[in-house]
Order: structure tokens, then sequence, then C-alpha cells
């Protein structure tokens, strides 16, 4: 069996409907009226934090700056590539040749550059997101325990819930009054 499969969001939705499932099996009545389960909207409780719109507006500052970079050297090597297919007619082979391997060169060194400013700027998203949503576990925990949760869910994996459970805006708020 193929193991990404295992690894897949779907997979995990589907074995938290199955355990929790299995929880509320093994709940008898009597005990059900003490389990409290709330839901939050993680990628949503991150994104509306102050701490993380402050670094994302620097880091789309940044990202802007570069996109504007890029395009002027895109432009650029465009303008070149025009000129050589304009001279290419008139000049020797030799030259033709040469200056084709240079401009092919200056072309596969942008594309390298422009691929490593995206992984750059991919890596450094990645980065700003995952250590707030690190601290905001913690918050949620916290929220958990002081609330008598029994259990907080990722929303992705609700079928229904009631919107009174959602404690998505309480952990922003909480997460910001942290800071």
């Amino acid at each position: 069996m193929n193991n990404s499969f295992f690894r897949s969001w779907k997979f995990k939705n589907v074995l938290s409907l199955f355990i929790l499932s299995f929880l509320f099996i093994q709940v008898s009545p009597s005990d059900a009226k003490d389990v409290r389960i709330g839901v939050i909207d993680i990628q949503k409780a991150v994104s509306s934090t102050k701490e993380w719109k402050k670094e994302f507006n620097s880091f789309k500052a940044k990202f802007e700056k570069e996109k504007k970079s890029i395009l002027v050297k895109e432009g650029q090597l465009k303008k070149k590539i025009q000129g050589f297919k304009k001279q290419s007619m008139v000049i020797s082979p030799e030259l033709k040749n040469k200056k084709e391997e240079g401009l092919m060169k200056q072309k596969r060194e942008f594309e390298r550059y422009v691929q490593d400013k995206n992984e750059e700027f991919a890596k450094q998203e990645k980065e700003i997101t995952s250590k707030i949503l690190k601290k905001m576990v913690v918050i949620i925990k916290k929220l958990g325990k002081s609330k008598n949760f029994t259990m907080i869910l990722e929303k992705k994996v609700s079928i229904y819930f009631d919107e009174s459970l959602d404690l998505t805006s309480l952990a922003t708020r909480t997460y910001d009054k942290n800071k």
C-alpha cells in the first residue's frame, strides 16, 4: 500500500472521525453530558493574529520589492534577446553562436535566480507561519484546559458542529493578549 496515503490529509481526517466515533460509542449516556468538544479553524486563528499580520506585511513588502526587481531583470533580458534576433541575420555565424550561448547562459541564470527566490520566499512564509502556529497550539491547549474542554478539533475534520463551539476568534484574541 502507498505510504503517501497514510500521510495524506484525507487519511488523517478519516482517522480523526473514526477515533471520535469510537470515543462516542464507548461513552455511556450518563458520561456523555460531561464531554465538551470545541472546534477551531487553526489557519484562520493564526492568520488573524496581530503578530502574523505584522510579519506577513513585512514579508509581503520584501516579496513585492523582489518581484519588481525580477520584472526589471526579465525586461532587460527580453530586450537583449530581441536585439540579438534583429542582429542575428547580419552577423557572422561564429559571433551569432557566441552571443546565443551567452544569452542562453544569462537566461538559465535568470531562471535559476527566480527559482531560488521563490524557494527562499516559500521557506520564509513557512517559517513565519510555523513559529506562530507553535505558539497558537500552546494557547489552544491552555484554553481547552481552562474552559474544561474534553477535546478541541480542527474545524476541517468536523462534519457538523454548533457555531457556539467555534473557538477560533477566542484563540486569536487570547494569542494577541499574550503578546
